[in-house]
């Protein structure tokens, strides 16, 4: 994997890729053409980059007993909600209102990236991740993904590892 240049990230970067390389992790972004009428943003991702869609991960947010909390899970499965309250100690999870999850982490719905949020989010990675010596996830925009170590998403993130997704 390439690390990127501070040049490449100021002349069009997304907030992820830059808390990335401020963090002077490797990392490759892979970009393709999104299409709006693809039934899935993740899904289309995997096709698009020809990459095994349990090795592309969905940053998702909920709500856990009124604190919203990242979940990161194959793009292949679902997340767990009841496994995903538990992994932060909660009782009771259901995803966050759109519009909410937007204005907190700062991206577009298909976009958003457990890198570079607006505001820090307590995070949790489905332990599959571990399974793979690379991951992709949102690079903050739709059609852009970034692909590192699960080890530096879940260092970077402060994310807690836990089984959260089903397929």
């Amino acid at each position: 994997m390439a690390k990127k240049s501070k040049k490449n990230q100021q002349s069009g970067g997304t907030p992820a890729t830059v808390a990335l390389t401020a963090a002077g992790v490797a990392y490759t972004v892979h970009s393709y053409d999104h299409d709006p009428a693809h039934p899935s943003y993740g899904e289309e991702a995997a096709e698009a980059m020809g990459v095994s869609p349990d090795r592309v991960f969905k940053t998702l947010v909920a709500d856990v007993d009124g604190s919203l909390t990242v979940a990161v899970v194959p793009v292949a499965g679902q997340l767990d909600l009841k496994s995903l309250a538990s992994a932060v100690g909660g009782k009771r999870a259901a995803m966050a209102d759109p519009a909410l999850a937007e204005r907190t982490t700062g991206y577009v719905r298909g976009g958003i990236s457990p890198l570079g949020q607006r505001k820090k989010l307590r995070t949790v990675l489905d332990a599959s991740a571990s399974a793979h010596a690379t991951i992709c996830v949102s690079a903050g925009r739709r059609g852009l993904e970034v692909e590192l170590s699960p080890e530096d998403l879940a260092k970077l993130t402060e994310a807690v590892l836990a089984p959260i997704g089903r397929a």
